[in-house]
């Protein structure tokens, strides 16, 4: 059976002026797919074998072309939006004719110019489209373990939730809420920290660096903005939580660590209006 989006050794039956038709290895069934005039290889035969992928043309006809397109059936990629029009984005996966993202497949919308992870499937016309709900194409075997660095595309964040990364564009895991220290959209690309393998092989991950490097971070980043600020900063261990995130990207409780470090190399000081570098 020759198949849609997928890559296959198909064989050659017979030529006419447009190209080769193609067949199943072995086949006695009529069930035979064009290969275009200009894709046909030198010297090819009836009987010789050809490595194809299967998609629909212009005309929504299927056909088989030699180029490798950047996403097949059921696996994920990172693809760039060419175009959005009324009915969707889209994108370029490598070959003439560009893969639809339906708006209804998309998890935000995207634009222009910009990188987005899908995976590809048919749809109930038998076409192949792309979709940006990848989660049940994610693989769970990871090697990765807890402490291990690891680098990942989101392809969905959800309030109150947390952002869901592709680690490798490949492996299912979710940076929780509170280990958002910035604000990520799908197609961003993100260095993380593995926290957690779950029981079923998805990993949690942190953006964070392990407690005692994230002080010795956080502490550099309050003094950088103490100094630029001429030696005082309106926010101390009173300040309300969500002044100190807008301001340093810290938790409370981050921020509180990050002073106490810099008050222990004597650094600055608490006053009762806020922090005070020490000259």
């Amino acid at each position: 059976m020759i198949k849609l989006g997928e890559l296959q050794e198909l064989e050659m039956s017979k030529s006419t002026d447009f190209g080769i038709y193609l067949k199943e290895q072995g086949s006695t069934t009529e069930e035979r797919i064009l290969l275009p005039k200009a894709q046909v290889p030198k010297d090819i035969k009836p009987g010789d074998t050809l490595s194809v992928f299967i998609y629909k043309d212009s005309d929504d006809r299927p056909i088989a072309t030699t180029l490798t397109p950047k996403v097949t059936l059921g696996t994920v990629a990172l693809l760039q939006v060419k175009e959005v029009t009324t009915i969707g984005a889209f994108l370029d996966w490598g070959l003439a004719k560009d893969l639809l993202l339906p708006f209804k497949e998309q998890t935000e919308r995207v634009h222009t110019g910009e990188q987005v992870l899908v995976a590809l499937y048919i749809d109930k016309s038998t076409r192949l489209c792309a979709t940006m709900k990848i989660y049940d194409y994610l693989q769970k075997d990871s090697s990765y373990k807890k402490g291990d660095k690891v680098i990942g595309t989101v392809y969905e964040v959800i309030r109150n939730f947390g952002a869901f990364v592709a680690v490798d564009n490949l492996y299912s895991s979710l940076i929780p809420e509170k280990e958002l220290k910035k604000s990520l959209k799908p197609g961003d690309s993100v260095e993380a920290r593995v926290t957690a393998v779950k029981e079923d092989g998805k990993l949690d991950l942190s953006l964070n660096e392990e407690i005692p490097v994230q002080i010795d971070a956080d502490a550099d980043m309050v003094y950088k903005l103490l100094t630029e600020a001429g030696g005082f900063l309106p926010y101390h261990d009173k300040t309300e939580p969500a002044l100190i995130a807008e301001k340093f990207g810290l938790s409370k409780n981050a921020f509180k660590r990050a002073i106490g470090r810099l008050m222990k190399e004597q650094k600055l000081r608490i006053t009762n209006d806020g922090i005070e570098e020490i000259k």
